[in-house]
């Protein structure tokens, strides 16, 4: 039930749109002119679900895996012969495979997620990536974050142009919440929105530096430094390699200065909001205390204390696995596995788990055959998994030929910003067009 507050701006609203729109459909006017204004009435109620949040808005939740998530070894291609011979030492054993089918299955590791594709849960798109693959860490990660074509420079993130075209007038907190030390580059736009931090105790003290932009540029600063958050260990660490910190593209925190300079307000209501939320929510699940298990412990807090947010950026680092792959990338799975187990757990204990969309990415895949090091290096195209409990659950695409490559790399047949412009249509209600520059399919995972 709306409360009155909310009743007479649904009201307003309606008003404004059957008042002009109405009035004018009363009349005897042409059929084409009819048509248009049907149209325009459904644009402004599209526009208008852009504002349904808290408890009645749909939630979107991007992971990205930092580092170039090894596909093959997380979406096993175990039947196939030529998975085993490109790599004789870091090959899974076919026995050891959670099958999905009779051809792939998941890194044993994955237990729970794989029950959730048995309950109906979760969508796994296969050979997901993009033209011309570039196998830059930066770069693929900025192309990713983007939506961009390979061969153009965008500094505005696909989700940044969301906000900016679908959620003017929405207090930072209501758009977009990143938990991390640095604001993702998917953020980023010309008329910067969101929030980005790690401990929500820290944040608070951006209510008073918010006031005055050169306190506030030093302290974003100084919370967007590399070495930031080091006395709560428990969100910044990672596993793995050197590019375990990516959470996005490297800087200087700016973007997020530039935001609370033109916004102090929005940035001291968001802190506040958001601290009171976390100190007296509690989570019901035990989370792993891993960096990706702490942040998703935090956005169930956030979701379950009824921050009004439609999306939310998580990462997990250390997936750069140039050497003695095996150990590194089954400690990585493991904890993948327990946070998002404890994720859906707990969204579930909150009836929640149908509001919310989460997406994976990793800047790309790796390469079919291993290297002398016991690893794999850097490659292309690779599988993402969608889960949630409005999911339609299945396995979307082929899997890529281990035998005709590109450059030694698998080939991608599903663009990635095909997820994305799925993920804008049906689970945001946004036009995806108008937000990535192009049209891209739809795929029917929601």
């Amino acid at each position: 039930m709306k409360t009155p507050k909310e009743q007479t701006l649904h009201t307003r609203r309606q008003f404004l749109r059957t008042s002009v729109l109405g009035g004018a459909l009363a009349s005897t006017v042409p059929l084409f002119l009819e048509k248009t204004f049907l149209t325009l009435d459904s644009m402004a109620a599209a526009t208008i679900g852009q504002y349904q949040t808290g408890k009645d808005g749909t939630i979107l939740v991007v992971l990205q895996l930092a580092g170039g998530n090894d596909g093959m070894n997380t979406l096993v291609p175990f039947a196939d012969d030529s998975y085993y011979k490109a790599r004789p030492k870091i090959s899974l054993p076919a026995g050891q495979i959670l099958k999905i089918n009779d051809y792939a299955g998941l890194h044993p590791r994955l237990t729970g997620i794989h029950d959730l594709y048995g309950t109906g849960n979760l969508a796994l798109i296969q050979g997901v990536g993009y033209p011309n693959p570039n196998r830059s860490h930066f770069r693929s990660t900025e192309i990713w974050q983007t939506a961009s074509d390979e061969n153009k420079i965008e500094s505005a993130g696909w989700l940044g142009r969301y906000f900016d075209s679908c959620c003017q007038g929405a207090d930072p907190s209501s758009v977009g919440v990143a938990i991390g030390n640095q604001t993702p580059q998917a953020f980023f736009s010309p008329h910067p929105k969101g929030v980005a931090f790690s401990d929500p105790e820290q944040f608070r003290y951006m209510s008073e530096a918010a006031s005055d932009p050169k306190s506030a540029e030093l302290f974003m600063r100084e919370m967007n430094a590399p070495d930031a958050g080091t006395g709560h260990s428990s969100l910044s660490e990672n596993s793995g390699a050197s590019i375990g910190m990516i959470d996005g593209t490297p800087g200087d925190g700016g973007d997020t200065v530039e935001f609370l300079q033109r916004t102090a307000l929005g940035a001291q209501m968001s802190s506040d909001k958001i601290l009171a939320i976390t100190r007296k929510t509690k989570s019901s699940v035990d989370y792993p205390r891993s960096q990706l298990g702490n942040g998703l412990n935090l956005v169930g807090r956030l979701i379950a204390g009824g921050l009004p947010t439609r999306v939310y950026y998580v990462s997990q680092g250390g997936f750069d696995t140039h050497a003695n792959q095996i150990p590194s990338h089954d400690r990585l799975m493991t904890d993948l596995n327990a946070a998002l187990a404890s994720f859906v757990a707990d969204l579930k204990s909150q009836g929640n788990f149908n509001r919310v969309l989460m997406i994976s990415f990793s800047e790309f895949g790796r390469r079919v055959a291993e290297n002398a090091s016991g690893g794999t290096d850097h490659g292309a195209a690779a599988p993402l998994f969608i889960l949630g409990g409005g999911v339609k659950p299945g396995l979307y695409g082929n899997y890529p030929s281990l035998t005709d490559l590109h450059d030694g790399d698998l080939k991608f047949s599903t663009d990635f910003r095909s997820v994305y412009a799925t993920a804008l249509e049906k689970w945001l209600g946004a036009p995806s067009e108008q937000v990535l520059g192009k049209k891209y399919p739809l795929l029917p995972f929601v």
